[in-house]
């Protein structure tokens, strides 16, 4: 790891400049906790629902493997979405883009809610589905750049790494929200939930729009764009500004947060059907574990990001890339035993120290790795290029995985390789948390 010393020392800012953060990092939280609880509601659903409502004219085996395709899909176009929202963000400004891509997400959402089944009209049905998930990682794509730098530019000097767990924390919110909802209409009956009750927590995501939309509409632009607005001195091209100077930089950080993204949605998304499909336990078991380990991981960030601050970054988010490396088999031990207390207690290990320490810090991270002319394109595109490598693949490799080998031995061993592969890049990785954010 290589570090760089700055003479900058903390400080509190005005009034008016804590106020500015407080509602940045207010802002970011909301918004994403909205975006957030929008993607994991269909990872949930696409778990527990889609194969019996939108996929049930296939094989059992199938149908699972084609709901988790159309949750990987979003992935693919996420990439496309941080360019593109990423490219005008860096010329128009942060918070435009944010209201923007929090509109698409919440709507988007709604209208998979009043989605006809398979059974009522044919493949009009899961057809519909997927266009709706690619707008949704269309969406996304942009939306996490944006609140990142947001929640980062707008932070008072030394305490980046806690504001940018605010924005980070909207991911365990939005887990925490979406799972809530879901175990409260997993109690239905089956013939209830799959007719009518798994569509209302998509229903439910209008009114959080709603709310997130006046908070976002309230926070003003980072002061570190607004300078170069003023000096007339915006990116014209950020893309290629990014190509022509990071690209090693930005190769590092595609693959940086490989543990962290194949060790979360393991546990999120894969973790759902293995407990209730492969050890076919109730699904509000699987719900309610969601729901605790989500909640510790929410206590859990703001703490990692403080110490960054006092350590740094590089070697916090070593901890948790070691932790959930080491962590892989003891992970389906404590699954395989059927005892729903060491269920709760594997998701809520993997999700309160393994993600805590690597998730908290990913806005705070890409966005110091990047000057303020082309932030938002070269945090966006690294970020989101590492998901359609680590992220969206990850449940289908474990299906596979499990569905070969009977055990869950070559899934575990999967997530040791992606550790070797962070622990590299965090040494290739500079060390910025003392470097000024406008440098």
């Amino acid at each position: 790891m290589t570090a760089h010393i700055s003479t900058a020392s903390p400080h509190v800012g005005s009034r008016k400049e804590r106020s500015a953060s407080t509602k940045a990092a207010l802002g970011s939280f909301i918004g994403t906790t909205v975006e957030w609880y929008d993607y994991f509601l269909y990872g949930t659903a696409a778990a527990l629902v889609f194969p019996k409502v939108f996929f049930n004219g296939l094989s059992p085996e199938f149908a699972t493997f084609a709901s988790m395709a159309s949750f990987a899909v979003a992935f693919i176009i996420r990439p496309l979405g941080g360019m593109v929202i990423g490219h005008f963000g860096d010329q128009m400004g942060r918070k435009k883009l944010l209201v923007f891509t929090l509109v698409l997400m919440g709507l988007c959402t709604a209208a998979i809610g009043v989605l006809p089944s398979f059974e009522s009209a044919g493949y009009w049905g899961p057809g519909l589905l997927i266009l709706l998930r690619v707008l949704q990682g269309f969406a996304l794509g942009g939306e996490w750049g944006g609140a990142a730098l947001m929640s980062v530019e707008h932070a008072p000097e030394g305490r980046r790494g806690l504001f940018g767990s605010t924005m980070q924390m909207g991911v365990p919110a939005g887990l925490l929200v979406s799972s809530g909802a879901f175990a409260l209409v997993s109690s239905l009956p089956d013939s209830q939930f799959y007719a009518w009750g798994w569509r209302l927590p998509f229903l439910f995501s209008l009114a959080l729009l709603v709310v997130g939309m006046y908070i976002r509409l309230q926070v003003s632009e980072p002061p570190a764009f607004e300078k170069l607005a003023e000096k007339g001195e915006v990116c014209k091209a950020p893309l290629k500004e990014v190509w022509a100077n990071e690209k090693k930089k930005t190769l590092v950080m595609v693959f940086f947060q490989s543990v962290a993204n194949v060790g979360y949605f393991l546990i999120t998304v894969y973790a759902l059907t293995y407990i209730t499909q492969t050890l076919h336990l109730p699904r509000s078991l699987a719900s309610t574990a969601l729901l605790v380990g989500a909640a510790v991981d929410l206590f859990m960030q703001p703490v990692f990001g403080a110490l960054s601050d006092k350590i740094g970054r590089l070697k916090v988010y070593g901890f948790g890339t070691l932790f959930l490396g080491v962590y892989a088999f003891p992970l389906f031990w404590l699954l395989n035993t059927g005892n729903p207390v060491l269920i709760v207690l594997a998701i809520t290990l993997g999700l309160g120290i393994g993600h805590a320490a690597t998730g908290s810090l990913h806005g705070v991270i890409y966005a110091e790795q990047y000057p303020t002319r082309y932030r938002f394109s070269g945090a966006s595109t690294a970020y989101q290029l590492s998901g359609i490598i680590s992220s969206a693949p990850t449940p289908l490799i474990a299906a596979w995985l499990v569905a070969q080998t009977g055990s869950s031995h070559a899934v575990s061993w999967f997530v040791v390789v992606a550790a070797v592969i962070s622990m590299i890049c965090i040494f290739l990785a500079k060390e910025t948390y003392r470097d000024p954010i406008d440098a």
